[in-house]
């Protein structure tokens, strides 16, 4: 039984604090790819409940993506759009989504981004990130980015940290590890990863800034 609008804010406040759930609520993030880290970051923010998420990746679920990303094999073929949208609505049946199922670039970024107060960034390509990450700190400079760099491998996980390298630049990771033959992607480090982008975004909305 899904439970009503206000009995589910009711049960975030409660958790969250009423001021502070507030500008969760009216907060607008957007996720720039939603595979291993993306994915990741979207259920989070969602189960904080976020106001508007936006949702930005070309590709479709492959089978190769189950092992860390929030997709099921029922959903393999599908756009990740669609299907990270259904299952963030089983988690949060009131949670406002806009989908682009584009590959984003240079030529419709600013579109894409205008309404984002926050950016994630959550690229596998290392091109692409710093694509990403260049327009926004030039084209866009009031917006806040979280990146990522460095997540592969069996390493520590308490290698992964957050650094504010600007005003509103993070970048969260081990800035080190890269994916090879030799060290692939594991689900628990990627989802790390993941969870302090998320955390560094409810921290930008809480005012709660990095030194």
């Amino acid at each position: 039984m899904i439970p009503a609008k206000d009995e589910w804010q009711r049960a975030l406040i409660y958790r969250h604090g009423t001021e502070f759930q507030k500008r969760i609520s009216s907060s607008v993030v957007a996720v720039c790819g939603l595979g291993g880290l993306g994915s990741n970051i979207a259920m989070a923010l969602a189960r904080a409940g976020i106001g508007k998420l936006i949702l930005i990746d070309f590709d479709r679920v492959d089978i190769t993506n189950l092992h860390r990303q929030q997709y099921k094999a029922n959903q393999i073929g599908l756009y990740k759009t669609e299907a990270l949208m259904h299952n963030l609505i089983e988690i949060n049946p009131y949670l406002e989504m806009q989908l682009h199922t584009v590959c984003i670039d240079e030529t419709n970024t600013k579109e894409l981004l205008t309404d984002a107060d926050i950016i994630c960034e959550a690229f596998d390509n290392p091109e692409a990130k710093a694509n990403l990450v260049n327009f926004v700190l030039e084209k866009m400079p009031r917006k806040y980015i979280v990146a990522a760099s460095g997540m592969a491998g069996i390493g520590s996980g308490n290698t992964i940290k957050t650094k504010k390298l600007s005003r509103r630049f993070y970048l969260c990771g081990d800035e080190k590890s890269e994916v090879s033959e030799k060290s692939g992607l594991l689900s628990s480090r990627v989802m790390l990863c993941a969870a302090h982008q998320a955390h560094t975004v409810l921290r930008i909305i809480a005012e709660e800034f990095e030194v």
